[in-house]
């Protein structure tokens, strides 16, 4: 018997759908439920926001509403990217969203790719600092094979007398998705085959129910159930691409709550209480909403917030609409800042995926940006034929272009393909393999100068009040 109930929730529309089957459960005789509450992509958001009530919220919702108590049968889990987001998680490097997840009682973590944004020491000092399992079992050091000896490949948890085996799956596009030169040490094997490798070692200790704790899209999670239902794995989560997906195939569950604390999963697991066999799988997406508050989870984010503002509180300028994030305002603003920093340079390339949240309606401070830009790039000066920047300019953001297949300069001048041109980009971009700025340029320019420092520099230089907002600046033509 198998049985699915999906909530989905579009932040817009408010649009609540009927779940597939709302009877109750019945067992076919003396049976245990052991529950999971799951999160993934949590990018540091332990604030609440307009979208989500933060980890807060979200702790007190597990306690009223899914009857969460820490000696229970329950297991929290989430499927990495955990850090990288907010300033209050950035400029910490992970340290205080850490503290978080202990106090919320994560019982273990995949590693995701942003797990590896503040290079290997950080993520080490994580590790040690998590009062739960961060799992890879597909990371191979290059140079023997191996797991490196700082990851565990899985974790056995015994849950009411039920053991548990979870196995850590990280997105193979880790080499390009974290700065390259991070993990440049390091293969990320197929899942299916660190799997295979994996599952025995875990049955073998004992586990009897197995969960993949995977830092995945939903393709790749579909694509592994036919090799779960083979190996005897009962369910599969997903993280990295921002999707909600609540679905059982042939008896393997698949969960995953899109990102930044803003919906939560509860998979029931229903066992036959004499021989621990899992009879039944039941899974639901809820939003975090909610106008309660966990005190213990509360005071651990108070004091990041102090710590934040005894930094991060300057103001350096004023919006009056705000900014959103995937806009041609947004991307202008970022872009133009390099060229006003760099005049004698032509053009300004970059990925939008550098930009990671909205600037909201009112004060911007120090802290609004780092969470705007929260990577460690710098910037880099490469030499690039026109004809270069005609065959690239397409897949980035970019400033100092105009027009498109071909481009020509934002003065009007037109582009020529023999010529050599200055043009801006991230040591992040210039580190990808997949990107050919390395072959393009092989020594190029580091300008030392942080990707988010012009951004800094232009609108501190604006004086923005709410009388004189940035808005009356930014340029809302888009480029694409």
């Amino acid at each position: 018997m198998q049985r699915k109930c999906l909530l989905l929730i579009f932040s817009a529309l408010v649009l609540f759908s009927a779940c597939d089957n709302k009877s109750p459960h019945k067992p076919s005789g003396p049976e245990k439920r052991i529950t999971i509450l799951y999160t993934n992509d949590e990018h540091g958001w332990m604030q609440a926001s307009e979208n989500q009530s933060g980890a807060a919220g979200l702790m007190a919702l597990w306690k009223e509403q899914e009857g969460y108590t820490e000696d229970g049968p329950f297991l929290i889990l989430s499927g990495g990217d955990m850090w990288t987001g907010p300033a209050i998680s950035t400029w910490f490097k992970g340290e205080s969203m850490a503290d978080v997840l202990n106090a919320m009682h994560y019982d273990a973590a995949a590693i995701g790719n942003h797990e590896f944004d503040f290079k290997i020491p950080e993520l080490q000092a994580r590790i040690v600092q998590s009062e739960f399992p961060l799992l890879a079992a597909n990371i191979r050091e290059k140079s023997n094979g191996l797991i490196p000896d700082y990851i565990q490949p899985y974790t056995i948890i015994q849950v009411d007398s039920v053991d548990i085996g979870i196995i850590g799956l990280s997105t193979i596009t880790t080499p390009y998705s974290t700065f390259p030169t991070h993990v440049e040490d390091y293969d990320f094997i197929p899942y299916v085959t660190a799997l295979e490798e994996t599952v025995p070692q875990v049955k073998s200790a004992g586990a009897k129910i197995i969960i993949v704790l995977g830092h995945l899209c939903e393709p790749e999670m579909r694509q592994l159930v036919d090799p779960a239902k083979q190996l005897g794995i009962s369910l599969i989560t997903g993280g990295h691409c921002w999707e909600l997906v609540s679905d059982v195939i042939d008896g393997i569950g698949l969960i995953k709550t899109s990102a930044y604390l803003e919906y939560y999963g509860r998979v029931d697991m229903y066992f036959d209480a004499a021989t621990g066999e899992l009879q039944d799988i039941e899974i639901e997406i809820k939003p975090n909403q909610t106008e309660l508050r966990d005190a213990q989870v509360s005071a651990v984010v108070s004091y990041w917030e102090r710590e934040m503002d005894a930094t991060l509180s300057e103001v350096i300028g004023y919006t009056q609409s705000g900014i959103e994030r995937w806009t041609a305002q947004m991307e202008n603003m970022v872009m133009d800042s390099w060229l006003l920093t760099f005049p004698e340079a032509d053009a300004a390339l970059s990925n939008a995926g550098g930009i990671r949240q909205d600037i909201p309606p009112g004060d911007i401070t120090l802290g609004t940006i780092v969470g705007l830009l929260p990577f460690e790039n710098l910037i880099m000066e490469l030499n690039m034929s026109g004809a270069e920047i005609q065959a690239w300019a397409g897949n980035f953001i970019h400033s100092g272009l105009r027009g498109k297949n071909p481009y020509f300069f934002a003065d009007s001048t037109t582009i020529i393909n023999t010529q050599i041109y200055k043009v801006l980009t991230t040591d992040y971009l210039y580190s990808r393999v997949d990107i050919p700025f390395q072959s393009i340029n092989p020594q190029p320019y580091s300008t030392a100068v942080h990707y988010r420092q012009p951004v800094i520099d232009w609108i501190k230089s604006l004086n923005t009040s709410a009388t004189n907002p940035l808005d009356n600046y930014l340029d809302y033509e888009n480029r694409k």
